[in-house]
């Protein structure tokens, strides 16, 4: 039986994780904070704390005052990181299912996305080729030491 690193190592590819290659703006992401209507003036303050944070680009939404748009890369932080942070500053985030549901939603792409860039290259098209240089490396055919004689029953 073949291990995962010497199948990945005969087919030419590496079983570490590698670089992302995708675009910088797939990384980059941009979602809404909606807070609860009390205690007043908790989305200005709240503004205010993420504007110090350098990784964080905050923005003001101008429809209901009870929302911030934030920009982030995922390799430095995670909406769910941000979200945890605010609770533990004491500000109270939307509870309701739709935002809920959006928050969860937004948290399970993040991880499967890091995931992937995460995890090392598949053998998916060329996992055949393994196996023939492993045939070919295999001994095989008559390769037996005994003597012609005393292979034949009589």
């Amino acid at each position: 039986m073949l291990e995962r690193e010497k199948t990945y190592r005969m087919a030419g590819r590496n079983h570490r994780p590698h670089e992302p290659d995708c675009e910088p703006q797939t990384l980059r992401k941009r979602h809404l904070l909606k807070f609860q209507h009390a205690p007043e003036g908790q989305v200005e303050a709240a503004r205010e704390r993420l504007l110090g944070q350098s990784h964080l680009a905050v923005e003001a939404s101008g429809r209901d005052g009870l929302s911030l748009w934030i920009s982030y890369s995922i390799e430095r932080t995670s909406f769910e990181e941000i979200c945890e942070q605010l609770a533990a500053m004491g500000f109270l985030l939307d509870d309701s299912l739709h935002f809920r549901l959006l928050r969860a939603f937004w948290r399970y792409s993040e991880e499967t996305q890091l995931h992937n860039l995460r995890s090392p290259e598949r053998l998916i098209k060329q996992s055949n080729e393994v196996y023939v240089q492993a045939w070919a490396h295999h001994p095989h055919g008559d390769h037996d030491d005994t003597p012609e004689d005393l292979r034949e029953f009589r």
